[in-house]
């Protein structure tokens, strides 16, 4: 191995730096472009797959809603709006426990749950 020359170490160890940084920088990009959340997207999946039970306007009163012997989730509720976007996508992923609400995981994909998730964001938000 060869010694690194001790005047050379101001200029490598910055260069370092910033190349490292610059490598940080393109990961995250390339994560947050992995999936880019679509509403439009979301509302075609949304509608053939959800709207039955959660409703047009996401308020819980899909035709098939009544029939249910537990009331679907109602987006614009108080503690369906606090739930986090990763909770929103735990429950459409892996369902709900002893409720009506079954896994989507090996029916929708990756990026069609994250765009339902934006798209009962966008339901929550709206008033009726």
């Amino acid at each position: 191995m060869r010694p690194i020359h001790h005047d050379l170490l101001p200029t490598i160890v910055p260069v370092i730096i910033v190349a490292g940084l610059m490598g940080l920088a393109f990961c995250s990009f390339l994560q947050a472009q992995e999936y880019p959340a679509d509403i439009t997207r979301g509302k075609a999946v949304y509608q053939r797959n959800c709207e039955a039970c959660h409703g047009v306007g996401g308020w819980g009163d899909g035709p098939e809603a009544q029939a249910l012997k537990i009331a679907p989730t109602n987006f614009h509720r108080f503690p369906s709006f606090l739930k986090s976007d990763e909770e929103l996508l735990r429950t459409i992923e892996h369902g709900v426990v002893f409720s009506p609400m079954h896994s989507w995981r090996g029916q929708l994909t990756d990026g069609e749950m994250q765009d339902v998730v934006a798209y009962v964001r966008l339901l929550s938000q709206q008033a009726h």
